[in-house]
């Protein structure tokens, strides 16, 4: 079903190679495998989702693609460079930015000075006043050390961190984790945002009904494989096999 979804896939058909091709990736943590092969494409300028039950494969996908697991396999190409043989600073500096699910905040440093921590890659980053634009709260707390903001604000902050550096393609986990719903909406916004200036997102997310008002189109994977891929505009026609797939 993997081979289907990605012929079904725009990136994939387009004249224009995708901006992100993963091929056959595999990876594993000591003895665990956890990747089995997976496959999926994102063109530029695409919010793209990978939606699956827990322990699916979807973090590990990101974190395969930034280079961070033990062991990797397959084939991983950005901008039609290979990455699978890179390390991790290396796939960053080729315009690759991940915010983790935990985030990451240094709890010594203010919000500026977390903001201006990782370096740039690229240019074509945002500037730190663009940042406060998109995220209002963080010029008001730009002072206040990293433990006395809260989820929301942390997650603001992590998002922010990375628009620094000129990366072109952002590698979301669970941004909404544990927000309060007006919280979301904000960073749904700030997604529509970001893909209105030129950013690609990769996106994994537990909560489908956020995820269906930013994406593009959907990646479902289960066992460590992609083995579906619907179109956001094919959602309605679509539930039956997702609430088989995630249980919604």
């Amino acid at each position: 079903m993997a081979e289907a979804a990605r012929a079904a896939s725009p990136a994939a058909s387009a004249s224009a190679a995708p901006l992100l091709a993963v091929r056959g990736l595999q990876a594993w943590y000591g003895e665990s495998h956890i990747l089995h092969g997976v496959d999926f494409d994102v063109a530029e300028g695409e919010v793209v989702t990978l939606l699956g039950r827990n322990g699916a494969g979807k973090t590990t996908t990101l974190k395969s693609i930034m280079g961070v697991v033990p062991r990797r396999e397959g084939s991983v190409t950005f901008e039609g460079a290979e990455t699978i043989r890179l390390a991790s600073n290396r796939v960053a500096r080729l315009g690759i930015a991940w915010c983790p699910e935990e985030r990451g905040i240094f709890a010594s440093l203010d919000v500026e000075e977390n903001l201006l921590l990782p370096p740039k890659v690229r240019d074509g980053g945002l500037t730190v006043a663009q940042i406060y634009e998109l995220f209002p709260n963080l010029l008001e707390r730009r002072r206040s050390q990293g433990t006395k903001l809260s989820g929301g604000e942390q997650q603001m902050l992590a998002i922010g961190r990375i628009l620094r550096t000129g990366a072109r393609l952002l590698l979301l986990d669970e941004p909404t984790e544990g927000l309060a719903p007006v919280i979301v909406q904000h960073i749904g916004a700030t997604i529509a945002q970001l893909r209105e200036r030129g950013f690609t997102i990769l996106l994994v997310e537990q909560n489908f009904h956020f995820a269906a008002t930013v994406a593009d189109r959907h990646y479902v994977m289960e066992h460590g494989r992609v083995v579906d891929m619907i179109p956001n505009a094919e959602l309605d026609a679509s539930m039956p096999r997702l609430h088989r797939y995630l249980g919604v």
